[in-house]
């Protein structure tokens, strides 16, 4: 009896932990810091959090800082420090781009390198896989089996019970998994290419992509010709001034 007491102790404990360790977990903020004009990206910017973590921008204005999610950030440039921005606020964690009251001439002249759609995605997919691979413990996973049978897998057992833990790291995972799905819409569903087949340029440009901006499913399974050709289509009504369809992965072009 005292060592099962022992052992419901020591369990008590661990979890205890945990449930700790879950509530501070790392995650990693990256982005891009721009003068005012989001035009030329600012090299030696301060990047800090109030978990105490300390980083500048490279020469690309780019970085990269580990944060808590009960942490927020804030910069810092030529002495002049920026409101601080909550981690649990942070739309993208991937692309926290930020804008700084800089004028263009005390800036060098700096080369701006276009983003990679893929290598984005699959540092991103390294940098949160535990967030990616993540699976909510069950029965399956907790029953495992060796050379003296089967048995219970303590390590997830203890899963089990870190509710807080499970449903924060769920909410984090489907709301990284939204985020690849739209970048893909917007790696697709360009400006560059939406102007090349439509013409439209400004602000008709912008409203077009707003309005007939397709779901990620469309975009997914729709080959390059009838894409296109959908744009095209969609182009068309907009200078018509036919508003979109009530879906617009319902709007296919005519045959």
């Amino acid at each position: 009896m005292p060592q099962r007491s022992t052992y419901r102790k020591l369990l008590l404990l661990l979890v205890s932990t945990l449930a700790v360790q879950a509530l501070y977990a790392q995650y990693k903020v990256r982005g891009t810091v721009y003068d005012k004009t989001r035009t030329y990206p600012l090299e030696a910017v301060s990047v800090m959090s109030t978990g105490g973590r300390f980083t500048t921008t490279n020469s690309e204005g780019a970085y990269q800082i580990e944060v808590s999610e009960q942490d927020s950030i804030w910069f810092s440039y030529l002495d002049k420090p920026t409101v601080k921005f909550p981690v649990k606020k942070m739309m993208d964690l991937s692309q926290f781009d930020l804008a700084l009251e800089v004028p263009v001439t005390v800036l060098p002249e700096i080369k701006i390198k276009p983003r990679d759609y893929r290598l984005d995605s699959l540092q991103n997919r390294r940098d949160y896989a535990r967030v990616f691979d993540f699976r909510k413990p069950n029965l399956e996973s907790m029953t495992s089996i060796g050379p003296n049978g089967a048995g219970i897998d303590i390590n997830e057992l203890i899963r089990t019970f870190q509710f807080r833990k499970n449903r924060s790291t769920m909410r984090f995972q489907e709301r990284l998994l939204q985020q690849e799905r739209d970048k893909f819409v917007d790696h697709r569903f360009n400006a560059l290419l939406v102007r090349r087949l439509t013409g439209l340029e400004g602000e008709d440009l912008k409203r077009f992509m707003t309005i007939y901006r397709p779901t990620y499913e469309f975009v997914l399974y729709t080959n390059d010709y009838d894409f296109h050709l959908y744009i095209k289509e969609a182009g068309e009504r907009f200078k018509k001034g036919i508003g979109a369809p009530p879906s617009n992965t319902t709007f296919l072009p005519n045959p």
